[in-house]
């Protein structure tokens, strides 16, 4: 894994033989952080990388200079690796949380300017994911959730949907309410 732009631009974290993520591409991300960087200020805003597999997305708004990021990730593995990152870099603004992307949707209490989200492309219940988002209060006015998806999974009807980009394999479905 490699935070390709900000403050910590050109660090590499090797996350090991038996992690259970796909990361998003470096092509992908740079692809992606030059769209929003082209759109959004990241000063003072604040974000939520659910499904958070390595962190690098959540890391990447950091190194950018968002205020605040919330990683959730569920898997004990790839959320002792997030938080050795934290540690590694000395980061005093990421907060870590070790539970299920739905689960933390439906309890926490607070807003965000930007939400990610990679599900595993296998999840049961990966075409939810937008709703599970969306349908709550957690995404600020004039907000952005972001989707990575594969190909075979198609939001263009979603009242909510903005836009898609493909990066190869990646897709990134854009949510604005």
């Amino acid at each position: 894994m490699r935070i390709v732009g900000g403050i910590y631009k050109g660090r590499i974290f090797k996350p090991g033989k038996n992690f259970k993520a796909r990361p998003t591409t470096d092509v992908a991300k740079e692809a992606l952080f030059n769209i929003l960087e082209n759109r959004y200020e990241f000063f003072e805003k604040n974000v939520l990388d659910i499904f958070s597999g390595s962190g690098s997305i959540g890391f990447e708004f950091i190194s950018r200079g968002c205020n605040e990021a919330v990683l959730v990730e569920k898997d004990f593995g790839n959320f002792r690796f997030i938080n050795d990152v934290v540690k590694n870099l000395g980061i005093n603004n990421i907060r870590v949380f070790k539970t299920d992307a739905f689960s933390f949707l439906n309890k926490y209490q607070g807003n965000f300017n930007f939400i990610f989200a990679d599900p595993p492309y296998d999840h049961p219940y990966f075409e939810k994911v937008p709703d599970a988002v969306l349908e709550r209060d957690i995404l600020k006015p004039e907000g952005l959730f972001i989707l990575e998806h594969p190909k075979e999974f198609d939001f263009s009807e979603h009242r909510f949907f903005k836009e898609i980009r493909k990066y190869g394999k990646v897709n990134f479905s854009f949510f604005e309410k």
